[in-house]
C-alpha cells in the first residue's frame, strides 16, 4: 500500500514539474505590465493601445494564462466573448496557431502582448509579466 502511495505522489511530482510558467509576452522595447492591466486588456476592458493576441482555445496555454489572470475558464472565457461581441461592447482578441507564431506577431507588431509558454522564450521577446 505503501508503495502505491508512493508511486503515485512521484508520478503526480513529475507532471506537476514538467509543466513551465506562462509569461506574458511583449516586443522586447515594451514595458512590463501588471497582472490587473493584463486582466483589463485580454477582456477588452481597457482602452489603451496594447493589442493583445491569443493562442488557440485547445491550447494548453491559453487555459492557464487565463486561470491566473483573468481567473476565467474556457467555458467562461467563451461565454463572456459571446455577449460582449452580441452586445456589441467587444471583439476577442486575435487568436494565433502556436508560440513560434505568437513570438513572431508579437515582435513584429507595434503595441502587441500576448502569452507563451516560458520553455519557448527567446529572445526576440521580452517577459512583461510571470504571473
Amino acid at each position: 500500500m505503501k508503495k502505491i502511495i508512493s508511486m503515485t505522489i512521484l508520478s503526480l511530482s513529475s507532471i506537476v514539474s514538467a509543466q513551465a510558467d506562462v509569461v506574458l509576452i511583449g516586443a522586447p522595447t515594451a514595458n512590463t505590465v501588471s497582472a490587473s492591466e493584463a486582466k483589463k486588456i485580454f477582456l477588452g476592458k481597457t482602452s489603451s493601445d496594447i493589442v493583445p493576441f491569443e493562442l488557440d482555445a485547445n491550447n494548453p496555454t491559453r487555459n492557464e494564462f487565463h486561470s491566473k489572470i483573468t481567473k476565467k475558464s474556457a467555458s467562461q472565457l467563451k461565454a463572456y466573448w459571446s455577449k460582449q461581441v452580441f452586445t456589441g461592447k467587444g471583439n476577442p482578441p486575435t487568436t494565433v496557431s502556436s508560440a513560434s507564431i505568437m513570438k513572431s506577431t508579437i515582435a513584429t507588431t507595434a503595441n502587441a502582448i500576448g502569452y507563451i509558454d516560458e520553455a519557448d522564450l527567446d529572445d526576440t521577446v521580452k517577459v512583461l509579466l510571470k504571473p
